[in-house]
């Protein structure tokens, strides 16, 4: 995550969700599937993080309509 680094906006897959789908695949694998007879899965949630000390910093403001679609905030 970019912003918990000091970066403004980061909007990208949920990496928790990605690490889980992984975790399963190599199950299977162990399991005797062979990985390409696997599905390729793409991400289905996402998360919107926005750094509020970062935009203050820029002189940036951000709108609130988009501080409510942000399922973080820091600030």
């Amino acid at each position: 995550m970019y912003p918990a680094a000091g970066g403004l906006i980061s909007y990208g897959a949920n990496i928790t969700g990605t690490w889980r789908q992984v975790g399963m695949h190599v199950g299977k694998i162990l399991n005797g599937a062979t990985p390409a007879d696997l599905p390729v899965h793409q991400p289905t949630t996402f998360k919107l993080v926005i750094n509020l000390k970062t935009a203050k910093a820029l002189g940036l403001t951000v709108p609130p309509a988009m501080l409510d679609l942000a399922d973080e905030v820091i600030e």
